[in-house]
């Protein structure tokens, strides 16, 4: 997924359709306002009608939250940045991903817009219930929550330095990826996945290009 050019100014246009295109945009603050409740009934629903005790809601919904981590290192990794022999493939992938890597500066993309984040939110959810059972009510927030942290984390490190210093290889290991290799560096919540798996960047190594950061900044 390579790009001659790293588009400072604008915004892909992904559809012709004019409202297509505009279901493609979003704010954070929209996400977070539609799934926080869901978030918070679920875990009411755990504790009080399912009758779980608290101790054991709360270790299944930071279970969740890890397993987020590790999802969204697959996705990132496998399916956003899967090589595609078809035009319809390297079309859904550039909807899907692309445009981030070729408009970095672009707000309105860093999160999945409503519709199709709440098809794919119950799709997923619908997979969790038929393995998980009831307990997918305390499993669900945690990884909800886990994507909603993700993406203003990833809202974050295109907007301002790292706020403390050992969060700054978090911030140089995705400014890497996109300006150097698309290859390494998936990890945008955590580095911990990156750093299993060998996809790290080794940062003592990789001298930072200030100019090429602010290219990614907003």
């Amino acid at each position: 997924m390579k790009f001659e050019k790293i588009h400072n100014k604008g915004q892909a246009q992904l559809f012709r359709n004019q409202y297509l295109e505009m279901l493609t945009k979003t704010h954070p603050l929209v996400i977070w306002g539609m799934y926080l409740p869901i978030i918070i009934y679920f875990l009411y629903l755990s504790n009080v009608r399912f009758e779980f005790s608290l101790i054991r809601v709360v270790l299944t919904f930071f279970g969740g939250m890890l397993f987020w981590t590790f999802f969204e290192y697959l996705m990132h990794r496998f399916a956003f940045h899967a090589v595609a022999d078809s035009e319809r493939a390297k079309k859904f992938i550039y909807v899907m991903h692309g445009n981030h890597h070729h408009f970095p500066r672009d707000k309105e993309r860093l999160f999945m817009p409503p519709v199709p984040s709440l098809i794919i939110a119950s799709v997923i959810f619908s997979l969790m219930y038929w393995i998980m059972g009831k307990i997918v009510f305390m499993f669900f927030p945690g990884f909800i929550l886990g994507y909603l942290l993700y993406g203003t984390m990833h809202y974050a490190i295109h907007a301002w330095n790292p706020p403390v210093k050992w969060m700054k290889p978090l911030w140089r290991n995705h400014h890497l990826h996109h300006y150097k290799n698309d290859h390494c560096g998936f990890g945008v919540s955590t580095t911990i996945w990156d750093r299993v798996f060998g996809t790290m960047f080794d940062l003592k190594k990789e001298k930072e290009d200030k100019e090429k950061v602010k290219e990614l900044m907003f």
